[in-house]
């Protein structure tokens, strides 16, 4: 086994919100916690904090409580803040929700999650509504943040209304250990997204274990341009910027001339991205037309950065570079490069936090790995890690909890990765079914049920491949019906009208058959074989 290099700290056994909000001091208070780029808006902690109290209030009069569960459906704006601790300081539990997902996908999320109301913006309302009313949510169980006069008068509740009834929050109880705060979706490492039961615990032991390896400080300005709505951004920016007291400057959506002309605006100091944008700050000729130099660190996670993109961009920005790794099931983080060493490479993601303890099992005998080569690393291994930051389960799925989770506590990330000497991690490879798309999952398996359904398609299979950008894309390989006339348009086109557009098909080949085992199972590696041999 392989333990932290940094010594255990004691996890406090409290709710997210005490431990965020609990010791708020009035000099803390007088902090500004959120800044709306859009209109300049500042929100103080102390405001937050007594947004966050009237909005659990208001909910907790409308008979939300510890059994309810809330869809959150809402771009990064400041309300996102105050709505998502209101739901946690009620003891309800939010899932949240990706703001590119069409009616049927968000319908598929609240149905899974059991949720009873659905909080978004106006922009999303259609998709919103669509899908609430699917799934039999009432029109005042449907909020509108930015609600206009319209919006009341079909029955919608909106933010400023709800705060307005200045109501008192709930005393509630619950085990901070057990009680589900959140409900990300994750498709784990492979198959379609399943609920993922993070507990208040798993979300206060994560924000204290990043606290020892990321050097985020009150005096820092961080751009929140990754989506809250997913853990990397929820943990990692939001929870953590506001226990550092940092100020979040909230981004809705990535735009490079925006996203540099806000860093240069308001004096962003840190940056949370994800690879495709440090690909950008690398190469784009356009980052030379603005004064960043108040960036000094970068910090990119969701899916891996190679060591030479990271250098480059470090060199151009005059920053510090730094990678983490994780997953929706680890809260998400589990290792980061320590801001107290510079020995480690860049290519790498660094130590595991503390309180992690993790394993290396050689996927071919079953048998863990613990040996240095006369290299300095081991040989490659299944990373598999432990702490108080793994998962409860998967929501409804004790199997495929089963699958992921030992007997012994230990979460099978099916990552490959390999250890060094030195207490820090590279990860190899990953598990061949998931692609991901400029960060974001997507489960090959959605694509393929999707597919099968169209009148066209035989049999379909869909595998990750390199662009010319050297970006995952899906590509999806298709059996057509027999003089169907089936064209690539008309698959892509397809797909395009039923998913969030990250999950698009961007490249489509025909073939005679798709190849699979004797049990079925489809044998991707032979499609990936025939993609690199270009057949």
């Amino acid at each position: 086994m392989f333990h932290s290099p940094f010594p255990d700290i004691e996890i406090p056994e409290v709710s997210i919100y005490d431990d965020l909000f609990g010791s708020l001091t009035a000099q803390d208070a007088a902090r500004v916690a959120l800044i709306d780029p859009a209109t300049g808006a500042e929100t103080t902690y102390g405001a937050l904090k007594a947004q966050v109290d009237a909005f659990a209030g208001a909910l907790a009069a409308r008979e939300v409580g510890i059994d309810t569960v809330l869809g959150l459906l809402c771009p990064n704006v400041p309300a996102f803040a105050t709505v998502f601790h209101g739901i946690l300081r009620a003891g309800a539990t939010v899932t949240t929700i990706n703001s590119l997902y069409t009616p049927g996908e968000i319908e598929k999320q609240l149905r899974d999650a059991g949720a009873s109301w659905l909080i978004t913006v106006s922009p999303l309302l259609p998709q919103a509504k669509a899908a609430a009313a699917a799934v039999g949510i009432a029109d005042d169980h449907l909020i509108v943040l930015d609600g206009a006069p319209e919006h009341s008068e079909a029955g919608h509740p909106n933010l400023r209304e709800l705060l307005m009834e200045q109501r008192t929050p709930p005393e509630v109880a619950f085990d901070p250990a057990t009680h589900v705060a959140v409900l990300p979706y994750s498709s784990g490492t492979t198959g379609i997204p399943k609920g993922v039961m993070l507990s208040h615990r798993n979300l206060v032991a994560n924000v204290a274990q990043c606290r020892v390896n990321i050097d985020l400080r009150d005096t820092d300005r961080v751009l929140a341009v990754l989506p809250f709505f997913h853990i990397y951004g929820m943990t990692v920016l939001l929870n953590l910027a506001l226990k550092q007291r940092a100020s979040l400057v909230t981004m809705p959506k990535f735009d490079l001339v925006e996203f540099l002309t806000i860093i240069q605006k308001f004096g962003c100091t840190y940056l949370y991205i994800a690879p495709p944008i440090a690909v950008a700050l690398a190469k784009h000729p356009v980052v030379d037309q603005f004064d960043i130099s108040t960036v000094h660190t970068v910090f990119s996670g969701a899916a891996p950065l190679d060591g030479e993109t990271a250098e480059l961009a470090g060199r151009r920005l005059h920053t510090r570079m730094m990678q983490g790794y994780g997953m929706s099931e680890l809260s998400p983080v589990s290792h980061a490069m320590p801001y107290t060493r510079d020995d480690i490479p860049v290519s790498s993601v660094g130590c595991s936090l503390p309180n992690v303890v993790c394993k290396l099992i050689d996927t071919a005998t079953g048998e863990e790995i613990t040996e240095y080569g006369d290299d300095g690393q081991t040989r490659p291994g299944e990373l598999w890690v432990k702490g108080p930051n793994v998962m409860l389960g998967y929501l409804n799925q004790p199997e495929a909890t089963a699958e992921t989770l030992d007997a012994d506590g230990f979460l099978h990330t099916g990552d490959i990765a390999v250890a060094h000497r030195g207490d820090y991690f590279s990860i190899v490879d990953r598990v061949k079914e998931l692609i991901k798309y400029k960060g974001y999952q997507i489960a090959p398996a959605e694509l393929e049920a999707l597919l099968l359904g169209h009148p066209k398609v035989l049999d379909a299979a869909v595998i990750g491949v390199l662009d010319e950008d050297k970006q995952e894309i899906p590509k999806a390989f298709i059996v057509p019906a027999p003089d169907s006339g089936l064209t690539s348009d008309e698959v892509m086109a397809f797909v395009a009208e039923n998913v969030a557009p990250h999950k698009k098909v961007r490249r489509v080949e025909f073939i005679e058959a798709i190849p699979k085992s004797s049990a079925g199972k489809i044998l991707r590696k032979d499609l990936r074989e025939r993609e690199a041999a270009g057949v």
